[in-house]
């Protein structure tokens, strides 16, 4: 192996680009030449490739977004299109990538193995719904930005009394919402995977403003309904002055956190070296704060399991 790949691919995540960096300098360490795939899966195809060196990555730890630039390209799941991606990056003397992404991502990592181009993943996503991992780059930074805005929300709802709903990302997962609401002190989080009683969520804040709060806090995971819907639902059980907030594609920016920019660089440095141990089609986790592997493949069928002890917790603090 002389020559590796990287590219992300899906939507951008905070600490993608300290992954990059982590790459490219780990894989120079060992000798290795590094081209970046600019525009993902899309680029790979067209070739859209510029080499790598420390310099080009050494001032991009901080920054979000992914400097490499992503696109969605569902074309790349077509067996014709794989091949030509394949023979782009023969063309250009890559022997393996690394691929910085979610679950799309990953099948297009596992079809270039298939072609025999040893891929790696690496789980780039705030949403955090990756199976098999406890932790996705982008996820620390996407809840750090999301309490920010609801300390803000909260400042103004307490002015006037209000009831706030936030939506927060995460497809159908609902890590986001629960670690947020958790760090935010809300009076209910709302989750795809779990139950809830809209009358109870109106009988905690009712309670809460008879006993003196000045505001109230909903914390709504996208994958429910839109934030304005719950409001109209929220409004059948009680006369709330009540706002919609939709926090939306703000929590995919900013500047990484520490702990996105230190796994994000273990994540990288993991994966060269799998890469110069002649492995493939893997994918790169942390279960227990420790890195790991799983065959991309176990992925599809795994489901990811989120710390829904959160909502426990909340919910024993809330008054009945």
């Amino acid at each position: 192996m002389k020559r590796i790949g990287i590219l992300t691919s899906g939507g951008d995540a905070p600490g993608m680009n300290a992954a990059i960096r982590a790459v490219t300098k780990t894989a120079i360490h060992h000798g290795l030449e590094v081209m970046g795939i600019r525009y993902g899966f899309a680029g790979l195809v067209a070739g859209d490739f510029v080499p790598l060196t420390a310099e080009d990555v050494d001032h991009t730890i901080n920054q979000g977004g992914t400097f490499l630039y992503s696109a969605r390209y569902p074309e790349f799941a077509q067996e014709n299109v794989q091949k030509k991606g394949a023979e782009q990056l023969r063309k250009h003397g890559i022997d393996a990538v690394i691929v910085i992404g979610g679950d799309g991502s990953y099948h297009g990592a596992l079809a270039l193995t298939r072609l025999g181009i040893n891929s790696v993943g690496l789980p780039g996503t705030i949403d955090n719904d990756i199976p098999y991992t406890e932790y996705t780059i982008g996820y620390d930074s996407a809840c750090r930005t999301a309490m920010d805005a609801i300390d803000k929300i909260r400042d103004t709802a307490s002015s006037h009394h209000r009831v706030f709903i936030v939506n927060v990302m995460g497809r159908e997962c609902g890590d986001i919402a629960m670690r947020v609401g958790v760090a935010s002190g809300a009076d209910a989080i709302v989750v795809p995977e779990r139950d809830y009683d809209i009358k109870k969520i109106a009988k905690t804040l009712k309670q809460g403003f008879a006993d003196g709060k000045d505001h109230g806090l909903v914390v709504l995971a996208e994958g429910v309904m839109s934030a304005d819907d719950f409001r109209k639902e929220l409004l059948k059980y009680g006369d709330f002055d009540a706002r919609a907030n939709v926090l939306g594609h703000m929590q995919r920016g900013g500047s990484p956190t520490v702990a996105d920019r230190v796994n994000a660089t273990k994540m990288g440095n993991y994966a060269v070296n799998l890469l110069l141990d002649g492995k493939g089609g893997l994918a790169v986790g942390m279960e227990n704060g420790k890195l790991n592997t799983h065959d991309i493949l176990d992925l599809f069928d795994g489901k990811h399991e989120g710390d829904y002890s959160l909502l426990d917790v909340n919910e024993e603090m809330t008054k009945d």
